[in-house]
């Protein structure tokens, strides 16, 4: 059945983020399926990639059933500030965490109180799941430290603290960060699923690329972690009762390192491991479509599929280039860079009872917009203490235009915590170099007498290639004026302005002064 959505659907909000039940039915509300790769490129999507080398068919799929929006971005160019982003709407930035990922598990980056989508979707009826990386932090429980010793312990059969189910999901079933981060143990809701754990390296387990020695359980394979996430999807969304619709998370670990085909993949692709991989990933992606399109909920179910950032170079830009595919397609840059090869990713929505198929949307996107999104399908009012920098881009899934709901500018953000302002048209960043770790990186760019900052015309210059800084001292000013505003306010949608957990006084912020 299609349907529009009424303006009058509003909720009362409680302080403590409690919300009524919209008037929609439970039979009205799309299913929700999240799938986010982790460190995919653009161009690692053939249907956005007309010189792609390496075949998509399942993930093309959901570009020609549904939605493409060619402007989208990671608010980071790196893994766990876009994850914040995702789940809570708001820029990582402003938590503690200016720069870089957590380390591992870390401490836990989500405060509890803060509103995420799956909150949200609970109070409103749904049933939430997420399968797959976390990195988002937990509360690891641990052992006192033995007299001599270093570090603490894992204390392997108590509860895990602060886990996604903490932060609105009903379940969890996954790993604690990527595959390259100890301790390598499973986990299902607050317990680890197993408690015999050894120690071992990458030569233990038969692996070339990266991987940090640790704790890893029996019962852990890296070689088929992602497969593992993307069957267990499938066997939730078959199993799902019916009774209330469900949102599914599903973060994958790959192609992230290591970079781990299975045997019946590698090879496949004639390129390399990375290739391999994208196409294992892709049939991965296949099972869970498949599993909607069992169970004859496709129609009303919406699905998302998009990547952390862009491509690592730990991916062989140089192979790849030599087999004529371009992981970043024209984009300049790769992952941890403030360039558009680091934070513009894949973005595809298909809704068949709402989207037209094999439509586009060149609106500027952040992933955070989720949201917004979501709140606006359930007919939610966000408070002006959540969501800070999502809006929804519910209109263009329904080919309308809503100026009113779109960005005068996002905020990009590089590993190692560089700012860019980007427009529609400008793009601002406050950095001389990649920021990143492509070359030069900052300081050898200002040897070189680059610029200090860069400016490009996003709408004629794509690729970033010729810096208009010193031609536009105009637009660097209102850029520069405008980023400071979404800094210190708090927030770069409507509402009252409310504080960032730290000052404004960060070194990468001495741009403002």
């Amino acid at each position: 059945m299609i349907f529009k959505f009424s303006k009058h659907l509003c909720l009362t909000i409680a302080a403590n983020f409690t919300w009524a039940a919209a008037t929609l039915t439970a039979t009205e509300m799309p299913n929700l399926v999240y799938i986010l790769t982790d460190d995919q490129g653009y161009g690692d999507v053939s249907a956005l990639n007309p010189e792609s080398k390496i075949p998509t068919p399942n993930i093309d799929r959901l570009a020609h059933e549904g939605m493409i929006f060619t402007d989208a971005h990671s608010s980071s160019s790196v893994c766990t500030p876009t994850r914040y982003n995702v789940l809570t709407g708001r820029y990582a930035w402003r938590t503690t965490l200016k720069r870089g990922v957590l380390n591992g598990y870390g401490p836990p980056l989500i405060a509890e109180d803060r509103l995420t989508f799956a909150s949200l979707l609970r109070a409103h009826g749904y049933q939430t799941a997420m399968i797959g990386k976390w990195h988002l932090g937990m509360e690891l429980p641990v052992l006192p430290k033995e007299q001599g010793s270093k570090a603490k312990a894992i204390d392997w059969a108590q509860p895990i603290g602060r886990t996604p189910t903490s932060n609105g999901f009903d379940s969890f079933w996954g790993h604690g960060a990527s595959l390259d981060f100890p301790p390598y143990v499973y986990i299902e809701n607050d317990r680890y699923t197993s408690q015999m754990v050894s120690h071992k390296t990458k030569e233990d387990l038969g692996i070339d690329s990266t991987f940090r020695p640790g704790p890893i359980a029996d019962n852990f394979d890296p070689f088929t972690t992602m497969d593992e996430f993307c069957d267990r999807s499938a066997r939730y969304i078959r199993s799902w009762d019916g009774e209330q619709p469900f949102a599914l998370y599903v973060p994958l670990t790959s192609p992230h390192t290591p970079i781990l085909p299975s045997n019946e993949w590698k090879g496949k692709s004639g390129i390399g491991d990375y290739a391999d991989f994208v196409m294992q990933t892709d049939a991965g992606v296949g099972r869970i479509l498949q599993a909607l399109d069992e169970r004859g909920i496709a129609d009303n179910t919406l699905v998302i599929f998009t990547s952390d950032n862009g491509c690592s170079k730990t991916a062989d830009f140089s192979n790849l280039t030599q087999h004529g595919h371009k992981p970043s397609y024209i984009f300049r840059g790769s992952k941890s860079d403030i360039w558009e090869g680091g934070h513009r990713v894949p973005h595809l929505v298909r809704w068949p009872a709402q989207i037209e198929a094999g439509s586009t949307s060149d609106r500027l996107t952040v992933l955070g917009d989720i949201v917004a999104t979501l709140a606006d399908i359930v007919g939610a009012e966000l408070p002006d203490t959540a969501a800070e920098d999502s809006r929804s881009f519910l209109p263009a899934l329904l080919g309308e235009q809503d100026f009113s709901k779109e960005h005068e500018a996002i905020i990009n953000h590089s590993v190692s915590g560089i700012f860019a302002i980007r427009t529609k048209e400008w793009k601002l960043a406050f950095s001389a170099g990649s920021g990143g770790w492509s070359s030069p990186k900052d300081e050898a760019a200002l040897k070189q007498g680059l610029p200090k900052f860069q400016l490009y015309n996003m709408s004629d210059d794509p690729g970033e290639t010729t810096n208009l800084y010193d031609s536009h001292p105009e637009v660097v000013q209102q850029l520069t004026l405008l980023a400071k505003e979404i800094v210190t306010q708090g927030r770069s949608t409507p509402g009252a302005p409310q504080a960032n957990d730290t000052e404004n006084n960060w070194k990468q912020l001495q741009w403002m002064q």
